[in-house]
């Protein structure tokens, strides 16, 4: 399973990206990516990509992702 953070600010995005790597050696990537609903580019998202992380703990990623007032979508 892969999760999907979504931030609003690519900073906030770039900040978990980093800390995730430090806690599962391994950053994963950061992408730009406007959701479903959403027809401005000026809304799209910044989108931190966690592959299949080894030992994710749900709660801890919904805790680091409500930090940074962003949001988690598991995505299969």
């Amino acid at each position: 399973m892969r999760h999907l953070l979504v931030f609003a600010e690519r900073d906030d995005a770039e900040e978990v990206a980093q800390t995730l790597g430090e806690w599962f050696g391994q950053v994963p990537r950061v992408v730009r990516e406007t959701l479903a609903g959403e027809d401005d580019a000026e809304d799209a998202q910044w989108v931190v990509v966690a592959e299949a992380v080894p030992g994710a703990d749900v709660p801890r990623l919904d805790a680091l992702a409500a930090e940074y007032d962003g949001w988690r979508e598991p995505e299969n």
